[in-house]
């Protein structure tokens, strides 16, 4: 399936790479050059994803992800050439949803790229799919919402699959492998702490006291598992 994809990227060489690679998998592709103008375009049509440089003049990349995610929920694949992991957990934590490290392979990007619109498209499932219910957490898989009380719970595709996958299966101990390979695989970029980020970021968002978690629980030395919020540990 076709989708509109905006590239954020102050190479003018490597951003027609991306453009061409784009159109050949029948993607449309608009190229913009600086951060306020990546910010100006997802106000004005909102992308189905956004391939953002970290490096831009203007307005960098974190803080077009974090201008970006009070206001919406495009899905953002970052691209820099800063490869340390504090690099990587500041990009997820301000939510960006993947990372590649320069240099890459064109043909790897596209395959992240292919991977993350699969992830975030709303599903095809039937209609009266039945919502996962965790205590006052209800989580729809087919419209990919998360409410809480009632009251909608807005979530990166990132912290969505995570939630969704260990709703599934409440009570469950995963571990933090367990969860990475669910939710977006392994390779040499992403580490297990990928999932403590998320994991961080979900507890602040349906947690009346995030160090106190009722829901999404610890299991020392393990990894996580979802309860329905009585109680916490």
């Amino acid at each position: 399936m076709s989708a509109y994809v905006l590239v954020a990227e102050d190479d003018v060489k490597q951003a027609e790479v991306i453009r061409r690679y784009l159109d050949r998998e029948g993607h449309s592709c608009l190229v913009v050059h600086d951060g306020r103008a990546a910010i100006d375009e997802v106000r004005r049509r909102l992308p189905d994803l956004l391939v953002l440089d970290v490096m831009m003049p203007l307005v960098d990349g974190l803080d077009v992800c974090r201008v970006l995610r009070r206001e919406c929920e495009v899905p953002v694949l970052m691209l820099t050439a800063r490869s340390t992991e504090e690099d990587l957990l500041l990009g997820l934590d301000l939510g960006a949803d993947d990372y590649m490290t320069k240099p890459y392979s064109p043909r790897e990007l596209m395959a992240r790229i292919r991977t993350l619109l699969r992830r975030t498209r709303a599903a095809t499932a039937p209609p009266d799919d039945p919502v996962l219910r965790i205590g006052a957490l209800a989580i729809d898989p087919v419209r990919r919402t998360v409410a809480l009380d009632g009251r909608q719970v807005v979530c990166t595709p990132g912290e969505f699959e995570i939630l969704a996958a260990m709703a599934a299966e409440p009570e469950r101990v995963f571990s933090r492998r367990q969860l990475l390979a669910l939710t977006r695989g392994f390779d040499r970029y992403i580490t297990e702490r990928t999932i403590d980020v998320h994991v961080l970021n979900l507890r602040k968002k349906i947690e009346a006291v995030p160090r106190r978690p009722a829901y999404l629980q610890t299991v020392y030395g393990v990894g996580y598992k979802l309860m329905d919020g009585t109680r916490a540990r």
